[in-house]
C-alpha cells in the first residue's frame, strides 16, 4: 500500500498541540466511503526494550467474512514520550511503516484508539486517517475524555460521550456483559456508520476482528 507521506515529526509538546490545532479542523466526520466494502483493517502497536522500540501491526480482513487477509509487522526507534492524548505522534510512524507492507488495501481502517474522543478532536485515528486520507475509526477500550449515562449491559446498547456539550463519539457494548468500548469518528466516516461497522467486524469477543487480531500480533513475543 502506498501513499504520500508528507509531515513534520514534533520534538515537544508544544509543536505536537500546534500541530494537532492545525489539523483538527481537516477532519471528516460525515461518510466519504468506497462501497462496497471488501476489506477491513486493524491497527495496533506494542513495544520492545523498555518502550525504545515501536512494533506495530496491521491486519486486513475481508468483509463481512472477516477473513484474514494478510498481516503486516514493522519496527522503529521510538522517538516520542508516552503522554495520553499525544499517542498518534509515538505511534503513527511505525503504523506508516507497517501499512507500506501490505498489499492489500483495506476500504476502512479500525484503529486501537480515540478519533475526534480527544481534547483536541485528534486522536490516533483521525490523524492517520488525515494522513492517508482514508476512513479511519477510533477503537478505544478505555475512555479519554468525555461522559456518559449509564450503559444497559446487553449487546449493542450505546450511550453518546459528551464531552463541553458535544457529542464527540459513543460507547458500546459490543458484548453482552464484558467492559464496553469507547467509538468515534476517524476520518471521512460518521459515527453511526462507526458503529455499525465495529458491531458488524465483532464476532464474540469483545474487540472487532480486525483491532483484536493487530493486538496479539502487536504483543506476541
Amino acid at each position: 500500500m502506498k501513499f504520500y507521506r508528507d509531515h513534520v515529526w514534533p520534538s515537544t509538546l508544544e509543536e505536537a498541540i500546534v500541530i494537532q490545532e492545525t489539523l483538527q479542523n481537516q477532519v471528516i466526520t460525515e461518510d466519504q466511503l468506497q462501497e462496497p466494502i471488501q476489506y477491513v483493517a486493524g491497527v495496533d502497536m506494542g513495544f520492545e526494550a523498555d518502550g525504545t522500540i515501536s512494533r506495530a501491526a496491521v491486519a486486513v480482513l475481508s468483509f463481512p467474512g472477516l477473513q484474514v487477509i494478510e498481516t503486516s509487522l514493522a519496527y522503529r526507534p521510538t522517538t516520542f514520550p508516552y503522554v495520553p492524548g499525544f499517542l498518534s505522534f509515538r505511534e503513527i510512524p511505525a503504523v506508516l511503516d507497517a501499512l507500506e507492507k501490505i498489499n492489500t488495501t483495506p476500504d476502512i481502517i479500525l484503529c486501537d484508539g480515540q478519533g475526534i474522543a480527544h481534547p483536541r478532536r485528534l486522536g490516533i485515528a483521525s490523524h492517520l486517517g488525515l494522513l492517508i486520507d482514508m476512513p479511519t475509526i477510533g477503537v478505544a477500550k478505555s475512555r479519554l475524555v468525555g461522559k456518559h449515562e449509564e450503559l444497559p449491559e446487553t449487546k449493542g446498547s450505546t450511550q453518546p460521550l459528551i464531552y463541553k456539550g458535544e457529542t464527540i463519539g459513543a460507547v458500546l457494548r459490543s458484548r453482552t456483559g464484558v467492559k464496553p468500548l469507547y467509538i468515534s469518528s476517524g476520518h471521512r466516516i460518521s459515527l453511526p456508520t462507526a458503529i455499525d461497522y465495529v458491531l458488524r467486524c465483532t464476532s464474540k469477543y469483545r474487540l472487532p476482528e480486525t483491532t483484536r487480531i493487530a493486538d496479539k500480533l502487536a504483543s506476541a513475543k
